[in-house]
């Protein structure tokens, strides 16, 4: 079947949070993407609602099957059917945990820039972010293993939150790197919360590592967020999963979904997932290669057009993490309202994002042309 990446779909009007929020032009920002989801998923929903009757909902065997399988097959972690646990999205998933494994005050580890609300679930919940930021070096980033083994010493530490890939960089982190991050969390008894939200959206012949599947060790001190919502573009339906191997852990983590009542399926929430993860890999794939192809349309622009702006080399997401050296907390802004481009600025990813800006380019390739002379045209105004 071919997949349609390239018409545009007018979003405004609907209460769309990416292109309602403020008239825009061209809005790049959040993340979510510019394209139906597949017709599979489409064709599912669709006959789930001829059925006209929208009661409470139950978890199914097909639910359970296409999680293991889909993880299984595409990524090599074989997952139990009892380690999986509903719940509505990973941001209210992780809240419940953190409120659930933490006490106030005490510390949860974030590897900076990275996603903004994982801060909001941290301090919003009277924890303490303590950044243990990533190195920046030649346009790339590593880690910094002694800064991160004192952050996780700390006898107040008791979460690490891991983004695998990583947002906003598009790094994908390797088995070597992933375990080391294992053991030292083990030393210092620290539980891993890894969001693999992006973990399908790698570019084509790459795949991401899952943490549970490195070690042991890794396997039974960790919380795995997964979901199908940003790999197929359903964020509103609400459906999403964690896994947890370890069984006293799980229940912990069951328990606080529960207290939060974040833990019961809408009516299409399980629909949706089976259908993802049943029948839209031929999308998947198609929609890997538009994306890449779209990285490199924005690398070969920039390296032509704007040669000062720094494009991170991405190995997943559907996003560009560009250094500009230019202030994100006025310039974005700035930019929003003189090109009617609409970037996220990298500060608020932490305070090594300050010259960044990340861009969404999970859209059809004119758009992107279109956000990229924008873009070149605000630097260039703003500069004069």
């Amino acid at each position: 079947m071919q997949y349609d990446f390239s018409t545009p779909v007018d979003r405004r009007g609907t209460g769309c949070v990416k292109w309602d929020a403020k008239p825009v032009e061209n809005a790049m920002w959040v993340a979510d993407m510019d394209f139906r989801t597949a017709p599979e998923i489409l064709e599912a929903l669709q006959k789930r609602v001829e059925h006209g009757v929208f009661g409470y909902t139950l978890l199914t065997e097909d639910w359970y099957r296409a999680y293991t399988d889909w993880w299984r097959d595409r990524h090599g972690l074989q997952m139990e059917r009892d380690w999986l646990v509903f719940c509505t999205g990973i941001i209210p998933a992780i809240s419940s945990i953190v409120r659930k494994l933490t006490t106030p005050n005490e510390n949860v580890v974030l590897q900076t820039p990275v996603y903004n609300t994982f801060f909001n679930c941290v301090v919003n919940n009277g924890r303490r972010v303590l950044e243990s930021p990533l190195v920046y070096r030649d346009g790339e980033y590593s880690i910094d293993f002694a800064d991160l083994e004192e952050k996780l010493s700390d006898p107040q530490t008791a979460l690490m939150i891991l983004c695998n890939p990583h947002n906003p960089i598009g790094k994908l982190w390797d088995r070597e790197t992933l375990e080391k991050i294992g053991e030292l969390c083990h030393r210092h008894r620290v539980t891993v919360v890894a969001d693999e939200i992006h973990c399908d959206l790698t570019e084509p012949g790459r795949d991401y590592v899952p943490f549970a599947s490195v070690s042991p060790v890794c396997r039974d001190i960790s919380i795995t967020c997964l979901a199908p919502t940003k790999t197929f573009n359903l964020a509103g339906l609400q459906t999403a999963a964690v896994a947890v191997a370890d069984p006293t852990l799980r229940h912990r983590v069951w328990r606080g979904i529960n207290t939060d009542d974040v833990g019961e399926p809408n009516a299409l929430a399980v629909t949706a997932a089976v259908a993802a993860f049943t029948r839209g890999g031929p999308w998947l794939d198609a929609l890997r290669e538009h994306i890449s192809a779209n990285r490199r349309l924005a690398a070969e622009f920039l390296a032509r057009e704007l040669p000062q702006v720094r494009l991170i080399p991405g190995e997943a997401t559907y996003l560009l993490w560009l250094d500009t050296g230019l202030p994100s907390r006025s310039f974005a802004p700035w930019l929003l309202e003189h090109t009617g481009l609409w970037l996220c600025a990298g500060e608020i990813y932490g305070e090594p994002g300050q010259n960044f800006l990340r861009m969404n380019i999970a859209c059809p390739a004119a758009a992107l042309e279109d956000g990229l002379r924008r873009l070149k045209k605000g630097i260039e105004t703003y500069h004069q």
